[in-house]
């Protein structure tokens, strides 16, 4: 094992990380920009090298800063964490060709799985199924036009090595496509630096479902189950559960044997998850793989029992998974809801400032709570990134009894001065819609009606 670990991120997931390092006896350096130099989150760490700068190209997305400090601090692994540079193939290959350990999956693997339309190739001939559209790149519109009339309308184009929905167009008709092309692929250059663009079939009313999967070196893989994310926001997730309600047993066991065989035949190796869309009619095609630890990760240990941090770490130290698909079962039911400083009621805006006071009880409801933050009160929100300030974990016996144990979490959770997004999650999580398991991708339930009241 790792004697010494630099965790190349910054907050929730540098302290989680932290966290489960220090259970495995590994020494953990810690990073830190300007902006965050003076932040207590930071006492989680046995040392601390400053980055310089606030923002996050002069700080936590400098490839070279990062390799630095772990060369000079004397660690043998870097873990990337999620967002800046954790699906960067090429600082992953940097942090080898320096002698470290990148915890998590080979710099060419990351790289394939990051380009979309190699991912969709990959997995095809790994025996899972891909949503309808074209095969390859688009040469340019006249390209698209034709496997449009192909596939049928609507169709959407989304960017190769897109994100976060950049470089994304639905196209209702011909006139659609002709004119989004040039403006898809602009912005997929300018997120990017990458303007190629494929097309898909659009599946509208689809549920939104990742299975996460882990492998080790040794060409063995499992999954974990799965996890349901189809309450989203502008294709940023909001509330994540598991097990999926849309799923049967027997769906649910065949997309987690699909999952994990793919991962074996990609020769993945580490933490990783595989997306699907559910389509309204049942079938099951995949979306894309995230060659990281996710930040929903919470709710699959909640219900396994699985520390996935620190099976990462193992493998990254050449360990064989300690775990078998027969060892492995789901127990109760799990959700997830993402705090963030943004005020709904004003378009989501951010949210940054001082925590007057920051209460999430854990005590509350008849299950269980786990909450998984780097703040306390006193702590100050800067304003150079993600708005993430906790995520609130319920775990339960069954659906009902998770529901039951969130309500009352969030219900009791005081947090004054700064907005947060408490307010939205309560409105969803009361809704006839998520009650009854019955939503997907298209809407957040009960929201439209509480943000009106």
């Amino acid at each position: 094992m790792f004697r010494k670990l630099l965790i190349a991120n910054r907050g929730e997931v540098a302290v989680r990380i932290a966290r489960a390092a220090r259970e495995l006896g590994i020494a953990t350096v810690g990073v830190a920009s300007t902006a965050d130099r003076n932040a207590r989150w930071l006492a989680n760490f046995d040392e601390v090298v400053g980055l310089g700068g606030s923002a996050p190209r002069e700080s936590y997305l400098c490839a070279e800063r990062l390799v630095q400090a772990a060369l000079s601090t004397g660690a043998s692994a870097v873990h990337p964490g999620w967002g800046f540079l954790a699906e960067n193939a090429r600082f992953a290959a940097l942090v080898e060709q320096h002698g470290l350990t990148f915890v998590g999956p080979a710099p060419e693997l990351m790289r394939r799985m990051g380009l979309k339309s190699p991912a969709k190739a990959a997995m095809r001939a790994a025996g899972l199924p891909v949503i309808p559209g074209s095969v390859g790149l688009l040469a340019d519109v006249a390209a698209a036009l034709a496997c449009a009339r192909s596939t049928g309308f609507p169709v959407i184009l989304k960017a190769d090595a897109g994100g976060g929905g950049r470089g994304m167009r639905l196209c209702r008709d011909e006139a659609e496509l002709a004119a989004g092309f040039a403006a898809a692929s602009g912005e997929a250059q300018a997120a990017f630096g990458n303007g190629a663009l494929y097309l898909e079939q659009y599946l509208s009313g689809g549920r939104h479902i990742e299975v996460q999967v882990l492998g080790d070196r040794f060409g063995r893989a499992v999954h974990l189950f799965e996890r349901e994310c189809s309450i989203q926001r502008s294709h940023q997730k909001l509330i994540e559960e598991s097990p999926s309600p849309a799923l049967s047993a027997r769906e649910r066991e065949e997309l987690g044997r699909l999952a994990a065989r793919a991962a074996e035949a990609l020769g993945y190796a580490g933490a990783g998850t595989i997306e699907f869309l559910r389509s309204a009619s049942g079938a099951i095609y995949f979306m894309e793989m995230n060659t990281r630890l996710q930040v929903e990760h919470p709710v699959t240990e909640c219900i396994t029992g699985v520390d996935i941090v620190q099976e990462q770490l193992r493998v990254a130290a050449n360990q064989p998974l300690s775990l078998t698909q027969e060892s492995l079962v789901a127990r109760g039911h799990a959700i997830e809801c993402r705090i963030n400083a943004e005020d709904p009621a004003q378009g989501f805006r951010p949210a940054p400032g001082v925590l007057q006071r920051f209460e999430l009880p854990t005590d509350r409801g008849p299950g269980r709570v786990r909450v998984d933050t780097h703040l306390a009160a006193g702590d100050e929100i800067p304003p150079h990134y993600d708005s993430l300030i906790a995520k609130v974990i319920a775990h339960g016996a069954t659906r009902d009894e998770a529901l039951a144990t969130m309500l009352a979490a969030l219900s009791a959770a005081r947090i004054e001065g700064v907005a947060t997004t408490i307010p939205l999650h309560l409105a969803v999580l009361a809704s006839d819609e998520f009650r009854q398991g019955v939503y997907d991708t298209r809407s957040i339930p009960g929201w439209q009606m509480a943000s009106r009241s």
